[in-house]
C-alpha cells in the first residue's frame, strides 16, 4: 500500500488541504487495489484559516512516504518555516515523490527541488516565483508539469488535475475516472492545457504605458499594430518593446493577442454571440483566426469552451444578477489539444 503524506504548517490553504484528502483520503467504491495510506504531518496543531488540524505525525514521518503532498502557502511574501522546507527536501533525497499544490511550489522551490526544473504556480504567482526563483523555469501557461519525481500545479481546479493525474499514474485511468466521477470534476486535463485564467492587465501606476493599456482595451477590436501602439505611447517601437517586457513580462504582440483572447474567453461566457462575431469584436477577423489563436493559447476550442464555462444570469438572494455557471451535456468536455 502506497503512503501519501500532506506536509501542513500554518498558514496552508485549506481548498488543497480538502482537495489531497478527497482524492487520497477516501477509498473509492469498488477499488480493487489498495487504496493509499493517507497521513497527515505537520509540526504540531495547525491553524489553516478558519480551521484547526491536527495531525497525525511530525514532519520527520515525510521521509518514509511514497508521495508528499504540499497544499498551497497563504502568504507568498513569507519564507515558509525552515523545518517544513528541510523535511520536504530530505523526503525528496529519500526517494519520495513531491507534489506541490497551487502555492505549494514556493515551499519545494525554497528546499532546491525545482532547481534547473520546469514549474508552474497559480497564474497570479508566476512572477513572484519567477523573481524569487530564477534558477526555476516557470511557465505560467500550464495546469501541471510533471517532472517524474517533482510535480507542481497551478491554482485551485488545477490542483485536483494534478492529484488526478496522480491516481491515474499509480491505479490507471479507469480508477481515476472513478474518483473523478465520485467528486463531479472532469476526468481528465492534461497538464499542457492552458490555465483559463490569463494574466490581467497591470493595475494602473506610474509606469509610462499606463495610459496605453485602457486605450487598447477600447479598441480590441482594431486591427492595432505594434506601431499603432507605440504611436500612441508616443515612443518608438524597440523603446515600447523594452517598456512591455518591463511592466507586463512579455511583447506587445504577445500581451495584445492575451488581452484579445481574454476578451474573446468573456464573451464566449456571457453572450450568444457567433464565432464570427466574437472574431471581430475581439480583432481576430475571422473565425478560422480566432479558433486558431484560441486552441493554441487556452488549449481547447472556442466551441468547447463555450460548453463548459457558459454562463446565464439568474437572481440571487439581494435580487442582483449574477453569472451562472453549467457544465455541457457531457462531463468530459476537457479535451486538450496536444501541445
Amino acid at each position: 500500500m502506497s503512503t501519501v503524506a500532506l506536509a501542513v504548517t500554518d498558514g496552508m490553504l485549506h481548498f488543497e488541504l480538502s482537495l489531497a484528502y478527497e482524492v487520497f483520503g477516501t477509498h473509492p467504491t469498488g477499488a480493487a487495489d489498495p487504496w493509499y495510506s493517507f497521513v497527515v504531518c505537520g509540526p504540531g496543531a495547525v491553524r489553516a484559516g478558519r480551521f484547526l488540524l491536527e495531525p497525525d505525525h511530525g514532519l520527520d514521518r515525510l521521509r518514509r512516504a511514497d508521495t508528499v503532498i504540499v497544499p498551497g502557502w497563504a502568504d507568498v511574501d513569507v519564507d515558509p518555516p525552515a523545518d517544513l522546507v528541510d523535511a520536504v527536501r530530505a523526503a525528496h533525497e529519500a526517494g519520495a515523490r513531491v507534489a506541490s499544490l497551487c502555492t505549494g511550489a514556493f515551499v519545494l522551490a525554497a528546499a532546491g527541488l525545482l532547481d534547473g526544473k520546469r514549474a508552474t504556480t497559480h497564474w497570479a504567482h508566476t512572477r513572484d516565483l519567477a523573481t524569487r526563483f530564477p534558477q526555476v523555469e516557470v511557465d505560467p501557461d500550464v495546469l501541471y508539469v510533471d517532472n517524474g519525481s517533482v510535480l507542481t500545479s497551478a491554482g485551485k481546479a488545477a490542483a485536483m488535475d494534478l492529484c488526478l493525474h496522480l491516481v491515474r499514474l499509480d491505479h490507471g485511468s479507469s480508477m481515476a475516472n472513478t474518483v473523478a466521477r465520485r467528486l463531479v470534476v472532469p476526468p481528465h486535463r492534461d497538464g499542457g492545457q492552458a490555465q483559463f485564467v490569463t494574466t490581467p492587465v497591470p493595475a494602473p501606476d506610474n509606469h509610462p504605458l499606463a495610459e496605453l493599456f485602457p486605450w487598447v482595451m477600447e479598441r480590441l477590436d482594431h486591427p492595432l499594430t505594434v506601431e499603432d501602439l507605440a504611436r500612441q505611447a508616443r515612443m518608438s517601437s524597440r523603446n515600447l518593446g523594452r517598456h512591455f517586457r518591463s511592466v507586463t513580462g512579455t511583447t506587445p504582440l504577445q500581451w495584445l493577442l492575451t488581452q484579445r483572447i481574454r476578451h474573446a474567453q468573456e464573451l464566449l461566457e456571457t453572450t450568444d454571440d457567433s464565432i464570427d462575431a466574437i472574431a471581430a469584436a475581439t480583432g481576430m477577423g475571422t473565425a478560422t483566426t480566432l479558433r486558431r489563436h484560441f486552441n493554441r493559447t487556452v488549449g481547447v476550442p472556442p466551441d468547447t469552451y463555450r460548453r463548459t464555462f457558459r454562463s446565464r444570469t439568474r437572481p440571487g438572494p439581494d435580487g442582483l444578477s449574477r453569472p451562472e455557471e453549467r457544465m455541457g451535456d457531457r462531463g468530459d468536455v476537457f479535451r486538450p489539444v496536444p501541445a
